[in-house]
C-alpha cells in the first residue's frame, strides 16, 4: 500500500491542473481501495455548502450541480465534526440523505474522511462499495493520508485562482509562517526567481584553463559591483551595524574564499560553471545539514552568490523586473540582502519567505527598515504567485491571496489607524512613563540591531535594559578581538550615559549561531547555548568582559547579564572569570569597579534556585521569549507549531507573577527583556505584578507608554487577579482585550480576527 500511495502522490504532484489532479486522485484511489465509488466534496466559503466537485462511480452529471450543507447528509456530518466516519451500511444511519442526482441509492458502504489545511476544513473525501463492506484500518489510514495530501494541492489552488469550476471562482487563501517584522501590507506580488539553475551545469573538461580563471575573476566582480551597488542604495536608510551585512557578502567572494576554491577545481579539470556549482552545492550540503537557523540562513547567502556568478558565467543578466509595482510584496523560497537592495524602499511595501527564520540577514534589516516581514511560510505555491494581489500581516505571520473586497477593506483601515495612532503617540513620547496615580514605570529598550534609533530614545527611556552583544559577532567572520570590542561597547556605554546599560554575554546556539563557529545538534534549543557556550570557552568570554570592563572607564553604568543560567555552579564560575579580569586589567594599570552583575531567567529550572541566585547576583532579568519556550515546549520559529506559543498562557503568566513576588521577598531589582514586556496588554500585567521595569525594542514603546499613563497601579493589580484566574490563552486575551476595550485602550492591541 505504501507503494501505491507514494505513486498516487507523485502522479497527483504532476497533474497539469487542479481538475486533472482530482480526476487522477479520484481514480486512482478507487482502484487502490478496490471500491465502486470515490468522490471529492469541496467546501465553498462563498455558498457555505460542500460541492461535488470529482466523481469516479456516481453519475457524472451530479457534479458541480449536488451541493450540501456543513451537518447535512454523511458527507455533511464528515465536515461538522472534522473526523472519519466509517459506516458498513449507510442508509440505515440517522443523517443518510439520498440524492437522486447522484445515483448513489445502490452503495451500502460509506467511508469519508475530511481535508483539512492549517485547521481549516476544505471538503471531503469519501469512498463508497454496492455490497456491504466494513473498511479496516489500513484502508482508513490511506484515504486520510490521500486527503491530507489534497489538502496542499487544494490550498495551493485556492491561492493561484485555478479553481476552474463556475461556481468556485478561485477565492481568497490564507498561508501562515512566522512573524519576523510587524506591520501590515497591501500590495502586489513580485516572486523572487533563482537567478541560475546550479544543479543543471554539466561537467565539461576545460580547453583552457586560464580562460576559465579569468571568466571567473570576471563575474565575480561584476557581483562585486551589484553588491556595493545595493549596498549603497541602502546606506541612508539603515544602521552601519546592518550594513555590514554587504561586508560580509564582499567577504564571501574574495579571493581567499570562493573564488580560490573554485579556482583551485578548474585546476583539477572542470570549466568554471561546473567548478563554481561543485563548490557552492558542498558548502550549501554541509551547512543546510546543520540542524540550526542561523547556519540555514548562511547557507541561502552562499547559495545566492553562487547563482549570481553563474549567471554571469552564463552571459545572463538577474532577473529583476525593471519597474516594480508601487507596493511591491518581495516574495521568494528565499529572499537575500543583496536582492533587497535592489527594490526600491519607497515601492518596498514587504517580505515573504518560504525560509528562514527572524534571525536572518534579512530580517534583521526588515525591522531596522521597518518593513512587514513573514518567514517560514512553507506551503506557499511560489511559481504561480507573481502578480497576485495579496494582505500581508506581519504581526501575526499571515499572508491573504487574492484577498477579498471586505478584507483589503478592513486591512486599509488597519494599516491608516496604525500611521494615524503613530502620529498621535509621538506626542507624548517625551513624557514621563507614570501611570495617573503617580506610579512610575521605567521603560528600557533592546538594543544590538538599531544602535543609531535608539540613541535618538535617549531621553525618552531610563536605560537599556538588554544589549545584545552577538550581533557583532554574528555578521562579522571571526571573533572580533577585545579592542574591537571595546570600542563597540564605548560607544553603546559613551551614548546613553549616565543612564544604565545592560549588556548580556555572548548568547549563541539555539538559533542564533556564529558562521565560523558552527554548532552541529540534533537539538539546539536544548543543547550548547547561553552562558554554557562562554564558559566552556573561557578565552571568549574573558576577551569579552576585559572589554566591557575597559570600555566602562569613567562611565559607571556597565551592567553585565549572565544568559541561559540552569544552576549556581554556572554563575560562580561566570563571576571568578570577571574576578580574574577586574585582576588582570588592574595589573595592566587599568582599574576597574566591579559591575553589577545579574542573571537572566529563561529557564524553568532558575525558578526553583532564586533564593541561591540571589545570592550571588545583584538582580534578575526575566527573557520571557524562551521562558515561555521551554515552560509550553514549542519553537517559536517552527511555522507548524508557533501558534502555540503564547506568552499570556496561564502557566507563563503564573510563573511570572511568582518571579515578581519571590524577587520582592529577595529584595532584587527584576526586569523584563522579552516581547511581553513590548505589549501594552502584557506591560500592563507586569506592572501589576510588581516587575521593577520594563525593556523592549524601539518601536514598542509609545503604545506601551500611553497604556501605562492611562491605567492607575490599581486597576493593574486588578487586572492581574483576574487574569491569573483563568485557565486558557484565549480566555487571558479575551479578558486583556475587554478591560482595555473599557479603558478605551483596545487601539493599542495588534489587530484581532
Amino acid at each position: 500500500m505504501l507503494e501505491v500511495l507514494r505513486r498516487v502522490i507523485q502522479e497527483v504532484n504532476g497533474a497539469r491542473n487542479l481538475d486533472a489532479a482530482l480526476a487522477t486522485m479520484v481514480r486512482r484511489i478507487r482502484k487502490a481501495m478496490r471500491t465502486d465509488v470515490c468522490s471529492f466534496y469541496l467546501y465553498d466559503a462563498e455558498i457555505e455548502a460542500l460541492v461535488l466537485m470529482e466523481t469516479i462511480g456516481l453519475h457524472s452529471q451530479a457534479v458541480g450541480q449536488v451541493t450540501l450543507r456543513v451537518g447535512e447528509g454523511l458527507v455533511g456530518l464528515v465536515a461538522e465534526r472534522e473526523e472519519p466516519l466509517n459506516l458498513e451500511d449507510a442508509p440505515s444511519h440517522p443523517r443518510f440523505r439520498y440524492f437522486e442526482a447522484t445515483g448513489e441509492e445502490r452503495y451500502s458502504s460509506f467511508l469519508g474522511v475530511p481535508i483539512i489545511h492549517q485547521r481549516r476544513m476544505l471538503g471531503v473525501l469519501v469512498v463508497q462499495q454496492a455490497e456491504k463492506r466494513r473498511y479496516d484500518e489500513e484502508d482508513e489510514a490511506f484515504l486520510i493520508t490521500m486527503g491530507a495530501q489534497l489538502a496542499g494541492v487544494l490550498a495551493h489552488a485556492l491561492a493561484t485562482g485555478s479553481l476552474s469550476k463556475p461556481t468556485l471562482p478561485g477565492g481568497q487563501a490564507m498561508f501562515t509562517g512566522v512573524p519576523a517584522s510587524p506591520g501590515m501590507a497591501i500590495g502586489e506580488v513580485v516572486v523572487v526567481a533563482p537567478l541560475a539553475d546550479l544543479d543543471s551545469v554539466p561537467d565539461l573538461i576545460p580547453t583552457d584553463v586560464e580562460h576559465e580563471i579569468a571568466r571567473l575573476k570576471e563575474a565575480i566582480e561584476c557581483v562585486r559591483e551589484e553588491i556595493r551597488a545595493a549596498g549603497e542604495r541602502l546606506a541612508n536608510r539603515i544602521s552601519a551595524q546592518e550594513l555590514a551585512l554587504f561586508e560580509v557578502y564582499q567577504q564571501m567572494l574574495s579571493e581567499a574564499a570562493l573564488s580560490q576554491e573554485v579556482e583551485k577545481r578548474i585546476r583539477e579539470g572542470q570549466w568554471a560553471p561546473g567548478a563554481l556549482a561543485d563548490v557552492v552545492r558542498r558548502h550549501v550540503q554541509y551547512l543546510e545539514r546543520v540542524d540550526d537557523d542561523y547556519l540555514r540562513e548562511r547557507a541561502a547567502d552562499v547559495r545566492d552568490l553562487g547563482r549570481r556568478v553563474l549567471a554571469h558565467l552564463q552571459e545572463e543578466t538577474p532577473q529583476t523586473p525593471a519597474n516594480f509595482p508601487e507596493s511591491t510584496i518581495l516574495v521568494g523560497d528565499e529572499i537575500s540582502v543583496a536582492t533587497l537592495g535592489e527594490v526600491p524602499r519607497e515601492r518596498l511595501a514587504g517580505l515573504v519567505s518560504m525560509r528562514g527564520s527572524s534571525t536572518s540577514h534579512v530580517a534583521i534589516v526588515a525591522r531596522a527598515m521597518g518593513i512587514p516581514t513573514v518567514s517560514g511560510m512553507v506551503d506557499l505555491p511560489l511559481p504561480r504567485l507573481s502578480g497576485a494581489e495579496v494582505v500581508l500581516d506581519g504581526h501575526r505571520g499571515r499572508l491573504f491571496v487574492r484577498p477579498t473586497d471586505e478584507l483589503k477593506a478592513r486591512y486599509s483601515s488597519l494599516i491608516a489607524e496604525e500611521v494615524a495612532l503613530t502620529e498621535v503617540l509621538e506626542h507624548e513620547q517625551d513624557l514621563p512613563s507614570e501611570t495617573p496615580d503617580g506610579y512610575e514605570m521605567p521603560l528600557m529598550v533592546n538594543t544590538g540591531l538599531a544602535f543609531d534609533t535608539a540613541v535618538s530614545l535617549k531621553k525618552r527611556i531610563s536605560g537599556v535594559g538588554l544589549y545584545r552583544t552577538e550581533v557583532p559577532f554574528m555578521i562579522a567572520e571571526r571573533f572580533p578581538g577585545e579592542q574591537e570590542q571595546a570600542r563597540l561597547y564605548r560607544d553603546q556605554l559613551e551614548s546613553f550615559a549616565p543612564l544604565p546599560v545592560v549588556m548580556r554575554t555572548l548568547d549563541i546556539g539555539g538559533d542564533k549561531d556564529l558562521p565560523y563557529f558552527p554548532i552541529e545538534e540534533a537539538n539546539p534549543f536544548l543543547g550548547w547555548r547561553g552562558i554554557r557556550v562562554t564558559l566552556d570557552h573561557p578565552e571568549v568570554l574573558m576577551v569579552q568582559l576585559r572589554a566591557m570592563l575597559r570600555a566602562a572607564q569613567g562611565l559607571d553604568n556597565l551592567q553585565i547579564l549572565l544568559p541561559m543560567v540552569t544552576n549556581v555552579d554556572e554563575v560562580d564560575d561566570a563571576l571568578r572569570l570577571l574576578d580574574r579580569a577586574i585582576r588582570e586589567l588592574g595589573e595592566e594599570g587599568v582599574v576597574s569597579p566591579r559591575p553589577r552583575v545579574g542573571v537572566m531567567l529563561e529557564v524553568p529550572a532558575t525558578l526553583y534556585q532564586l533564593d541561591a541566585l540571589a545570592e550571588r547576583v545583584d538582580f534578575f532579568s526575566v527573557g520571557s521569549n524562551d521562558l515561555t519556550q521551554y515552560l509550553l515546549a514549542v519553537d517559536r520559529n517552527n511555522p507548524r507549531v508557533a501558534s502555540l506559543y503564547d506568552s499570556c498562557h496561564p502557566a507563563v503568566l503564573c510563573a511570572m507573577a511568582r518571579l515578581a513576588e519571590e524577587s520582592r521577598r529577595l529584595k532584587k531589582p527584576i526586569s523584563v527583556c522579552g516581547e511581553l514586556a513590548g505589549d501594552p496588554a502584557g506591560a500592563l500585567l507586569l506592572m501589576g505584578m510588581g516587575f521593577d521595569s520594563l525593556s523592549m525594542n524601539a518601536p514598542s514603546l509609545p503604545r506601551v507608554r500611553a497604556a501605562i499613563r492611562r491605567v492607575s497601579i490599581d486597576a493593574a493589580k486588578a487586572l492581574v487577579r483576574e487574569t491569573l484566574a483563568l485557565n486558557s490563552p484565549v480566555a487571558v486575551r479575551s479578558h486583556l482585550f475587554g478591560r482595555l476595550s473599557e479603558w478605551q485602550l483596545a487601539h493599542l492591541l495588534p489587530p484581532r480576527d
